[in-house]
């Protein structure tokens, strides 16, 4: 087989073959998914101090004040283990801290709400092992992997559960996690958590702190909201999501690019339809940059929500995207961009733009 021709015909691609998505089929283990419930990558070093308010906006200030009073006042929350031992029904109940036990926070996308609710994490005065962070789906994998009383067992013993993008538009899966946390409440677990907005609520930008407290019904006592106001901070002042580059300058990007992957768009999307959305992360394990040619529109909507929990994952661990095709603007049509699933996949454009960014260095100029 004849090499691939580098762009205006300067001669053939001799680096090392790139790596590839679709020939990656990750199997993850139970223990890892518990172990793995840390901020990820992106937010490894993010504190309330890296947290830059919008001046324009006093409501971020606000909640990094609260945020910061609510994990100092975790300190008081009972000894390691002791929700275990109130579980079991053996040892004395630690006393139960005053205030609530639970901060939702409330706004749009692209606010810094991941970016406050890692630093909330961080912030906790206890040892990593004591304290969880994941997304929604990322405990109900959980769930699905250990069962519903053994993750109960697991996490009871904490002193923080943070849920990234509480996910209102599942009814069932929305009920199994309230269940799940009204158990951790009474072993003593404080809470903190952001949601996606319900289908059918329509509101710009927004998510919709009285949805949330409904859909958790007896737990919303235990819930202070924080309204955090703004806009989505990646476009800031930023310049427009930048236009595709060609297959030529991709597929040569890939080749000189140590830890790329190189893959066509279609059979990408084919091969996440074969591989759990709880291995994502695991599917980009090691890649330094994807690069993907011939972008188009997803086909459908369960295609799309998929490739939507990828972008989740590469923006997580910061992997730049570079691509060919159509700009990532127009992948989801405007019956999706306006139906109950799209503040998803407004933050995947979002998400996916900032990457584009990121890997504009990785194709050289122009």
């Amino acid at each position: 087989m004849s090499s691939p021709l580098a762009p205006s015909g300067s001669g053939p691609i001799t680096d090392p073959a790139p790596l590839s998505l679709c020939a990656r089929e990750p199997h993850v283990p139970a223990d890892r998914l518990v172990a793995e419930m840390v901020p990820p990558p992106r937010f490894d070093s993010v504190r309330f101090s890296t947290y830059i308010p919008d001046p324009n906006q006093p409501s971020q200030t606000e909640a990094v004040g609260v945020l910061e009073r609510f994990a100092s006042g975790l300190d008081s929350g009972g000894s390691p283990g002791a929700g275990k031992r109130r579980l079991f029904g053996f040892g004395r109940a630690p006393k139960a801290p005053t205030g609530p036990r639970g901060v939702y926070l409330d706004g749009g996308y692209g606010v810094g709400k991941t970016h406050l609710l890692a630093s909330l994490w961080h912030a906790t005065p206890a040892e990593p092992a004591l304290k969880a962070f994941g997304t929604f789906v990322e405990l109900t994998n959980l769930v699905g992997a250990l069962g519903f009383q053994q993750t109960v067992r697991t996490l009871s013993g904490h002193r923080l559960l943070c849920i990234d993008e509480f996910e209102l538009d599942d009814p069932g899966d929305t009920v199994l996690v309230s269940t799940l946390l009204g158990k951790l409440v009474d072993a003593g677990v404080a809470l903190a958590a952001t949601s996606n907005t319900l289908p059918g609520k329509l509101g710009e930008g927004r998510f919709a702190a009285a949805d949330f407290l409904r859909e958790i019904q007896g737990l919303s006592a235990h819930f202070r909201a924080l309204r955090i106001d703004g806009e989505d901070y990646r476009h800031r002042g930023l310049p427009e999501a930048p236009p595709p580059y060609s297959d030529e300058q991709v597929t040569r990007a890939a080749h000189a690019t140590e830890g790329a992957s190189l893959d066509a768009f279609s059979p990408l999307l084919e091969h996440l339809a074969r591989v759990h959305p709880s291995r994502y992360g695991a599917l980009t394990d090691g890649i330094k940059a994807v690069c993907l040619t011939g972008v188009h529109p997803v086909p459908d909507q369960s295609t799309a929500l998929r490739l939507v929990v990828l972008a989740d994952r590469l923006y997580d661990r910061e992997v730049p995207v570079l691509a060919s095709g159509l700009p990532f603007d127009q992948l989801f049509s405007d019956e999706m961009l306006n139906g109950g699933y799209r503040k998803k996949y407004f933050r995947a454009i979002s998400r996916l733009t900032a990457l584009a960014r990121d890997a504009g260095s990785l194709a050289g100029p122009r």
